[in-house]
């Protein structure tokens, strides 16, 4: 089949490659549509590498995907030809100790696309158990299906902060991953969300969700704002969506006495981290990797209307032009926050 490859650092290819499709009795088979393009990524893309994950031969990328049933397994009745679905990319081993805890998405042998050695979905079709795999309900577009994958992320920084309703959270980056948490916190139950970022175009995106109060780093700093908008107490919750190990420098400050630290960002470098401030606040600090049990639920925000993630979605590329759109995503450029790939007639 024709897939965006990933030969090795900087170097893509849209060609032709032998990837399994066959279905088993528990599996489906999808038609590709709509492919979103995520950090991870572009930072595969540019660096070849994220932490022990290392691009080692030609990879298919893509995780962030939705599409049409084509096939269904021997076994599979929830599902028929034709059906609109998404995909959760992460695909554990059901017997494993964390499965079995109801964390699988920490699972050490776990099978998550386009996460060396296992190829991602910017291709024609592809095969995924049943199980892992959503019928979007007909108000949801391929465009959101989609995003549900970056969505869940959200969810599962807004579960782990284990939030309040009335709470008030800041959230440090307005990134696609940034804003959704931030969505995901309102969602949760958060009466004000602070985010903070350089970029002015994507201050401005974040901030044309009520509830959400966008924070111009260069302007103020947010440790002021959350002073300001607090009465010094300091915020509920603090979401880290930046992977900037700058970012850690304040974040003790920011946080109110007993609150809580999310981190979600992942910096690629060792952080100053202020062990001693962390203490005298007693706060807790929660840390998030993918998501777990929470697809589903993401997906019921976005169709309820609770969640509308459209604007978040600046870009959409045809499949012959997927190397540009990595070239664009590598550039990070202000305006852009999502970008996808419309793989739908090839």
């Amino acid at each position: 089949m024709r897939a965006l490859v990933l030969e090795k650092a900087h170097e893509l290819a849209l060609r032709e490659i032998d990837l399994p499709i066959d279905v088993g009795p528990t599996d489906v088979k999808i038609k590709i549509d709509t492919v979103g393009i995520c950090g991870s990524d572009v930072h595969y893309y540019t660096h070849g590498r994220i932490g022990s994950f290392v691009v080692e031969q030609p990879m298919v990328l893509g995780h962030e995907a939705a599409g049409v049933i084509a096939e269904v397994g021997a076994e599979i009745s929830s599902f028929k030809v034709g059906d609109r679905v998404c995909m959760e990319p992460g695909v554990p081993n059901l017997a494993s100790r964390a499965s079995k805890r109801g964390i699988y998405n920490v699972d050490p042998s776990v099978r998550f696309w386009a996460t060396p050695p296992h190829h991602g979905v910017l291709t024609t079709y592809v095969t995924h158990p049943a199980a892992f795999t959503y019928k979007l309900p007909d108000n949801v577009s391929f465009a959101e299906g989609a995003m549900v994958e970056p969505f869940a992320i959200g969810m599962q920084a807004a579960a782990r902060a284990r939030i309040v309703p009335g709470d008030v959270a800041a959230v440090i980056g307005a990134g696609p991953i940034g804003i959704v948490v931030a969505l995901a916190a309102l969602a949760g139950g958060c009466s004000k969300v602070l985010i903070s970022d350089l970029s002015k175009d994507k201050l401005i995106i974040a901030g044309g969700y009520p509830g959400i109060v966008p924070i111009d780093i260069k302007v103020e700093s947010l440790a002021a704002a959350v002073s300001r908008e607090t009465d010094d107490w300091g915020a509920d919750v603090v979401f880290e969506a930046s992977g900037n190990p700058r970012a850690f420098t304040d974040i003790f400050r920011i946080v109110r006495p007993g609150g809580a630290v999310v981190l979600v960002g992942l910096p690629v470098e060792p952080v100053v981290f202020d062990v001693p401030a962390a203490i005298s606040r007693e706060a807790r600090i929660e840390t998030v990797f993918r998501y777990a049990n929470v697809f589903d639920r993401a997906l019921n925000l976005i169709a309820s209307a609770k969640v509308d993630l459209k604007p978040l979605i600046t870009g959409t590329f045809a499949f012959d032009d997927s190397i540009q759109a990595f070239e664009r995503a590598a550039k990070g450029l202000a305006p852009d926050v999502k970008l996808q790939i419309k793989v739908a007639g090839h």
